[in-house]
């Protein structure tokens, strides 16, 4: 058995979004003890404990916890409540499966951290071409998902992680790696996850660029995107968009991605490349304008922090 911890912020009562969600709070009560820690206002709060106080323990954020980034506080709170040494996080629109949650518990007997792969089902137009990030992602290392599965006691012994920054899964991964926990990641354990609606898919693009400032190499790469695109000769750009597509297929075939994976996304990945280039000099706009990016009515200025 395993604690599930769903940390959540919803500014409006959803009717559509809380029944879905009721129904696979549902389907997990028998895989796991599940939390719902719940950050939302208080009419929306009460709206939700209606829903899925028979269901799951459903809590708020422990006032104690002031990060600049709302769902951290969320995790540590759920992590201190949780039953069970091992831990799976999750955001709301990711959706675990038995065969998942099993995975993830099984690897955790002998790992403090571990990143399972997410994809996309259904798959609007968006959805193809953010997956080409993904891919990219799956071909160059490893992708960061919206779900963690952690081990309990090595977290609360380090003292859970800096949530003043905006890519808070990478620094939860940099936090464990540091004080010598085991992290293995599982690119062959695919957890659906339901994609955003294409107004939130617009909203996301430069603050996801964002997130790059905490590895500056990777920065430094996006960032060439866009004179690279200006200066090569059309051969250049038919060459850079071609390599681009052969890398994201590598990732797509990697353990077995097609079966979850489609083509059109490998082949729309230099469209995302483009954009993450694009993106990546309004971020730096951003953070030389207004000091950083806006994150669910504040600002956040570190991408992400080094550790140890």
């Amino acid at each position: 058995m395993l604690s599930y911890v769903l940390p959540l912020r919803w500014s409006t009562v959803d009717r559509a979004a809380i029944e879905d969600l009721t129904g696979y709070l549902r389907d997990l009560r028998p895989e796991a003890d599940v939390l719902v820690v719940d950050g939302s206002p208080p009419e929306v709060f009460a709206a939700h404990a209606r829903a899925w106080g028979d269901l799951v323990r459903h809590l708020p954020p422990d006032p104690r916890h002031r990060f600049l980034n709302g769902k951290v506080n969320g995790v540590h709170t759920g992590v201190a409540a949780a039953r069970h040494e091992h831990v799976v996080i999750a955001d709301d629109d990711v959706r675990h499966t038995p065969r998942t949650l099993a995975a993830i518990d099984r690897m955790l007997h002998t790992a403090s951290l571990v990143r399972p792969q997410n994809y996309f089902d259904p798959m609007p137009w968006h959805a193809h071409w953010d997956t080409g990030r993904i891919l990219l992602n799956r071909a160059l290392g490893a992708d960061y998902p919206g779900t963690l599965g952690l081990r309990r006691t090595p977290f609360l012994r380090m003292g859970g992680y800096d949530g003043d920054v905006l890519f808070e899964n990478l620094q939860l991964i940099r936090t464990v790696s540091a004080a010598g926990g085991r992290t293995v990641h599982a690119p062959d354990v695919y957890v659906r996850r339901l994609p955003p609606t294409s107004r939130r898919f617009w909203e996301q693009r430069v603050r996801q660029a964002y997130d790059e400032f905490a590895q500056p190499l990777r920065m430094a790469a996006f960032l060439s995107v866009l004179p690279a695109a200006v200066l090569l000769s059309g051969r250049g750009r038919v060459a850079l968009a071609l390599g681009t597509v052969a890398l994201a297929e590598i990732g797509r075939r990697r353990r077995r991605g097609t079966r979850v994976f489609p083509a059109t996304a490998a082949l729309l990945a230099p469209v995302w490349l483009l954009e993450r280039g694009a993106c990546a000099w309004l971020a730096v706009g951003r953070r030389v304008l207004f000091g950083g990016v806006e994150y669910a009515g504040g600002r956040i200025s570190s991408a992400g922090r080094p550790t140890g």
